[in-house]
């Protein structure tokens, strides 16, 4: 990664008008009734650096990718696995069954259950071929980014950062 780095901290002179060397100020000696606060020596500006981003590594940029996305996944089977749950136990496809029932009638529509075709193992399987999906896709989708970063990075110089210490 090629970065310039300017560093514009303000620091004292050397040399004095004429070539002699300055020596720096003495605080003033506080008596035992002097405020404090009056001796104290000034704190110096923070430092402040400009950098610039001109290159990502894509192969640094595919394994964190990869990861995230394995995070992102596991949370959605596990978040989808807990509404579907939560449904149960509420009573919802007992509610949506007698509703069926009671809306169409009939000795067909007796035996329907609504589990038989959205049941927790469809739910679960689809949603897991769902991840797998998208871990492809996330990964490959940042990798190209990290790519066409670095092409269009070439031709305009990069993302230019400032960066500054803290006090």
């Amino acid at each position: 990664m090629t970065e310039r780095v300017e560093e514009t901290a303000v620091r004292p002179p050397t040399e004095g008008p004429i070539g002699a060397p300055v020596t720096p100020a003495r605080p003033i000696q506080a008596g035992p009734s002097a405020d404090p606060a009056a001796t104290a020596v000034r704190p110096r500006a923070p430092r402040r650096a400009r950098l610039r981003l001109t290159r990502i590594d894509p192969w640094s940029v595919m394994k964190t990718s990869f990861l995230l996305s394995i995070a992102f996944a596991v949370v959605t089977v596990v978040s989808v696995a807990m509404v579907w749950q939560v449904l149960g136990a509420a009573g919802v496809w007992d509610s949506i069954n007698s509703t069926v029932q009671e809306s169409i009638g009939g000795e067909d529509v007796a035996g329907f259950k609504i589990e038989d075709y959205l049941g927790t193992s469809r739910v679960l399987g689809f949603t897991m071929l769902v991840a797998a999906i998208d871990v492809v896709l996330i990964t490959a989708a940042a990798t190209l980014v990290a790519f066409l970063y670095n092409m269009s990075a070439a031709l305009l110089g990069g993302v230019e950062i400032t960066l500054a210490e803290d006090n």
